[in-house]
């Protein structure tokens, strides 16, 4: 892999030029400090890659790409959907970029009942875009030529909507409460009822601090969502993400 990566917000499959705008500039040549002559991959977030050389800075606004190649990469077997019940701090900016580098198709973040966060209007849409950036900033580190669409803010009632009418094969809920089912069993239930094959997406749902209600985890039983366990330990919300995203990825794209 190339030591540079960047983002390019839209470009032809087919340009032999790509322009890059001021902040990739920054983050490129000041940040990264790469010349003209050096290696540059660029992503549009949906699948296409560009192999390219830097050919020239214009200033500091506009970076200039000569494309050698590009390739449009296949997504992965399983488009897992992440619904996040709102963190406080940047806990979430730190579950956005993990399940960014995990492959997640969607992140949903979740006020719900034991969310501490309220965000107005204003400060819920300058959240979303700082969460954009830290995907964006995952993909790159990471080599992930896709980037997870990022929902606004929403209740925990949306969510189980949009799972369900997106006709989400797989419906998991991260639970303490008593009934919870290890990830393996319900794998291996859901393969054997569906010819031996692996789900083809998936949902996971994961409290915030303090986890779910047993009512909010309850409403979510009628949308198809079964309760799974994530080990004997209690785990923090992010680690909770993570471990959920990683395991559900490894068994279902090996």
């Amino acid at each position: 892999m190339p030591d540079f990566r960047v983002h390019v917000l839209s470009a032809s499959a087919e340009a032999t030029e790509l322009f890059l705008p001021p902040a990739e500039t920054h983050h490129l040549v000041t940040v990264n400090r790469a010349r003209p002559g050096d290696s540059v991959v660029a992503f549009d977030g949906a699948g296409t890659e560009w192999t390219c050389i830097l050919d020239r800075v214009e200033g500091k606004k506009s970076t200039v790409l000569r494309v050698s190649h590009h390739a449009r990469h296949a997504p992965l077997p399983c488009a897992i959907t992440l619904g996040q019940g709102l963190p406080k701090g940047s806990t979430m900016d730190d579950i956005v970029r993990q399940a960014t580098e995990l492959g997640a198709v969607a992140i949903m973040p979740l006020a719900t009942t034991r969310s501490e966060v309220r965000l107005d209007d204003e400060r819920a849409a300058k959240k979303s875009d700082k969460w954009r950036t830290a995907a964006v900033e995952a993909a790159k580190q990471c080599g992930n030529p896709f980037l997870p669409a990022i929902a606004p803010v929403q209740g925990l009632d949306a969510f189980l909507a949009a799972t369900e009418a997106a006709a989400t094969e797989l419906r998991l809920v991260a639970s303490l409460h008593p009934g919870a089912r290890p990830l393996r069993t319900v794998l291996a239930s859901w393969r054997a009822a569906h010819e031996g094959r692996a789900p083809r997406s998936a949902a996971w749902l994961i409290g915030p601090e303090g986890d779910f209600t047993a009512e909010e985890v309850a409403r979510a039983f009628p949308a198809g969502f079964i309760p799974v366990r994530l080990g004997p330990l209690v785990l923090r919300c992010d680690t909770a993400a993570a471990c959920a995203l990683s395991v559900l990825r490894i068994e279902t794209d090996s």
